[in-house]
């Protein structure tokens, strides 16, 4: 993954506020990378970027010879479904379904019926440790267990990219050292996975192969 140059401006009242300023950067498979830097340097808009959550001003992001500004709103979309795992802080999961559901979810919005993915929800779970969870809801598991069914949801489309916004946030330390190894885990599975988290804590950011530091929108250290 290449970005290049990229600009993206909010309004805030009659400011404008430039999240990012000609930002580049680039991004290899099989590597778990974190990104640093203050509250407001552009972490998160970079990270919605890149998973084309949100759209830069100009610059560009090429993936795997695509550059996802020549995209139209359906093939960024598939785009989002098929190409990019996501991983929030908060879980995102939906309370009325049970874990496996909830790993199978991205195959459900693609079209496919959800009871045909059971078989492969469930192994996801099983990697991650929760072969005994797969009926839970989430209202029955911890927040280690429901971060774990996250991971397992963002892997089921066979992601080039996981994008993690702050993914041990809400976890206490031994609960985030554990999802720290699982994403390691699947950066170095063998299948190429580029695995990027946005993060606050200096430990968290050690664990990765590679720390990017943000400031002021640019990338000041990497």
């Amino acid at each position: 993954m290449q970005a290049t140059d990229l600009v993206r401006e909010y309004r805030l009242g009659e400011a404008t506020v430039r999240a990012l300023d000609g930002l580049s950067l680039e991004l290899d498979g099989g590597q778990f990378v974190s990104v640093v830097g203050p509250s407001g340097a552009g972490k998160s808009t970079l990270l919605h970027v890149l998973g084309a959550l949100d759209v830069p001003d100009s610059g560009s992001i090429v993936v795997d010879g695509a550059d996802l500004a020549g995209l139209d709103d359906d093939a960024q979309s598939r785009f989002r479904r098929r190409r990019v795992g996501f991983i929030f802080q908060f879980f995102n999961l939906v309370p009325t379904m049970s874990a496996w559901e909830n790993v199978a979810l991205p195959r459900l919005l693609d079209g496919s019926p959800l009871r045909a993915q059971r078989a492969e929800a469930v192994a996801l779970l099983d990697r991650v440790g929760l072969g005994a969870r797969v009926d839970h809801r989430p209202s029955e598991l911890s927040g280690g267990q429901m971060q774990r069914v996250a991971i397992a949801r963002s892997l089921i489309m066979n992601p080039r990219v996981v994008l993690a916004d702050e993914p041990t946030g809400n976890l206490d330390s031994h609960t985030g050292d554990a999802v720290l190894e699982l994403l390691s885990d699947v950066a170095h599975d063998g299948a190429g996975r580029l695995v990027v988290m946005v993060t606050h804590d200096p430990h968290a950011a050690r664990v990765a192969d590679r720390t990017v530091e943000v400031r002021d929108g640019r990338v000041v250290a990497s």
